[in-house]
């Protein structure tokens, strides 16, 4: 069944994104235990979403999240203020003076070089967004007055807190009843829902929330991860990969659930941490479509490539190119989100679309 999106038709938001946005402190080419100075970003898995739509594709889009009113938190603001996204909806909750009740959640990245791989280390518990709880954002203001058309969350906010998987239950629920599309990006993070009931918790949470879902995205190995399916013999080795493996798990989710009308994985096999094979898969339609292979794609910074991969895949969708479209503009942005540090994307629509065309790396002139 093709995928009903609804047209502009004066609707105020092409993508709204339902997420925590984190404070990123990044030691450059150091160490996070030996920094004396860090560079600041913004990110977070379903905002990178909603940021790469609007600064590279131009489309329009809105952030619902929520931080402590301190400096902290007017950073983070600051920063998203650069990257277009609207923060009409953000909530912004009083600051106890030290954050025993709320706080603004702060994650250090290193990129990771060669052998030495990337290291996260995030210091998030008990943020101001984890405290949202089913009844504290006004739905109806998004989905019925403005009319959003799209609606994207995952699996990382609903692992903030015993609460946030029923405002997603709420946020989805209200999306379907307006018409607008549900995506979901799995983003299993075992360290987010060791706190909150483990692996079994998440297989329960993201199975309980697919069937509310259109569009499903994840990577290769978040299938298994976050909802439980296996497949004998898939191999994560780029090198030796055999697609069959993959659509054949897919096949088992779609035959799970029928509601969906697009799932869409990112390949990744990291031979060292600047040198990645990459590529895209997505199931839409009942038809399989495979973007280009990248092997031994360098990687300058490898956090948010899954994000640059869905805004693309997402912006392919919406603006009807089809599915083979969608999943090599994914791919391409993806790939080159990947060469600049930060979590988010700082490619152009161009430069994505050479990217596709096969474009060298040529000195542009």
């Amino acid at each position: 069944m093709p995928i009903q999106i609804p047209q502009k038709d004066g609707r105020r938001w092409d993508l709204v994104a339902l997420g925590e946005v984190m404070l990123r402190l990044d030691p450059g080419e150091g160490r996070i235990h030996t920094a004396r100075q860090f560079r600041v970003w913004e990110g977070g898995g379903e905002y990178n979403v909603a940021r790469g739509l609007k600064r590279c594709f131009g489309m329009e889009t809105a952030l619902v999240s929520a931080f402590v009113d301190n400096p902290v938190g007017r950073l983070v603001q600051d920063l998203i203020y650069q990257g277009g996204v609207d923060q009409s909806y953000v909530r912004w909750v009083k600051n106890d003076g030290v954050g025993r009740e709320s706080r603004n959640g702060l994650n250090f990245v290193e990129r990771g070089f060669g052998l030495r791989a990337g290291v996260g280390c995030s210091d998030r518990g008990h943020t101001a967004i984890s405290q949202l709880a089913a009844g504290d954002v006004d739905w109806s203001a998004i989905f019925d007055r403005d009319r959003a058309r799209w609606l994207h969350t995952g699996g990382i906010f609903c692992a903030l807190s015993e609460t946030t998987p029923a405002v997603a239950r709420e946020a989805m629920e209200a999306a379907r009843r307006s018409g607008a599309i549900v995506s979901f990006d799995l983003n299993y993070r075992e360290s987010l829902w060791r706190a909150v009931g483990g692996h079994a918790r998440a297989i329960a949470v993201n199975r309980s929330l697919v069937p509310l879902v259109d569009v499903l995205i994840g990577n290769e190995e978040d299938f298994s991860a976050a909802l439980g399916f296996e497949v004998r013999g898939v191999s994560t080795e780029f090198a030796d990969l055999d697609l069959d493996h993959f659509k054949a798990m897919i096949l088992q989710v779609v035959r799970e659930f029928p509601n969906l009308t697009a799932v869409a994985t990112t390949l990744r096999h990291a031979k060292t941490a600047t040198v990645n094979d990459w590529s895209a898969l997505c199931w839409c339609g009942g038809e399989f479509f495979a973007s280009t292979p990248r092997r031994n794609l360098e990687i300058l910074d490898r956090i948010g490539g899954g994000d640059s991969f869905a805004s693309g895949f997402i912006y392919g969708l919406m603006t009807s190119r089809g599915p083979q479209w969608a999943v090599e503009c994914g791919a391409a942005h993806g790939a080159l989100a990947m060469t600049t540090p930060g979590d988010t994307s700082m490619a152009t629509l161009a430069e994505v679309e050479r990217v596709m065309k096969g474009g060298t790396a040529r000195v542009s002139r």
